[in-house]
């Protein structure tokens, strides 16, 4: 195994990852109004979102099939339009009087914060993360003799790390936990997915449009 290589992967994959995007801000946003144990599961969900998109990609690599741009970014403009539902939903639960947060908050009442299905369906939601896949394993796929061994490390490196600095964003609002600042990591996460929403809708629109 190239370790020269493997290691500048590595710490490439951490810099991406540790970017704030969509998945981040909804980890910190579960940690922040459900829990390290709900957010620890949705960060599985995103994982295993990963992992398709990454599968994807692998095949795409090896078949050298084409991709239809168009199909991509009709996915794309209905995981922004999703996105943009998790972010109204936190926003307006953000901004609630305290009691009535309170008990929005309570597990029975608010089952789909977070978790598994909304993890997973946040880290699918753009499947343009194929293309990016695509464009970005080649440049490491030397470090092995073999490129199924390669893809193989570079999709078990890239679940680690993930999972890894998701945890590390859960810890960190663990120790920050109170119900001031659970309000406004909400109201910044619920902000920052909307952001994202926005801009990925007129991207594709625009590029549906072109």
């Amino acid at each position: 195994m190239n370790t020269a290589l493997t290691a500048t992967y590595a710490l490439t994959v951490l810099l991406l990852i540790a970017t704030p995007g969509p998945v981040v801000a909804l980890i910190v946003n579960t940690a922040a109004a459900s829990g390290s144990r709900k957010a620890l599961f949705t960060a599985v969900g995103t994982n295993w979102a990963s992992l398709v998109l990454i599968g994807a990609a692998a095949w795409i690599i090896m078949t050298s099939a084409a991709i239809d741009k168009t199909w991509l970014n009709g996915m794309s403009l209905l995981g922004c339009l999703f996105i943009g539902y998790i972010a109204l939903g936190t926003l307006r639960e953000a901004m609630q009087p305290t009691a009535d947060r309170a008990a929005a908050d309570t597990p029975v009442q608010q089952p789909g914060r977070g978790g598994l299905l909304q993890g997973f369906m946040v880290g699918i939601s753009n499947p343009k993360d194929i293309i990016f896949f695509i464009s970005f394993f080649p440049q490491f796929i030397q470090i092995t003799e073999s490129f199924g061994k390669s893809m193989l490390v570079l999709s078990l490196l890239w679940i680690a790390i993930d999972f890894a600095v998701l945890s590390l964003y859960i810890f960190a609002i663990g120790k920050l936990a109170s119900p001031r600042s659970n309000r406004v990591i909400s109201l910044a996460s619920g902000v920052a997915l909307l952001l994202i929403a926005g801009v990925g809708l007129a991207y594709n629109l625009k590029a549906l449009a072109a």
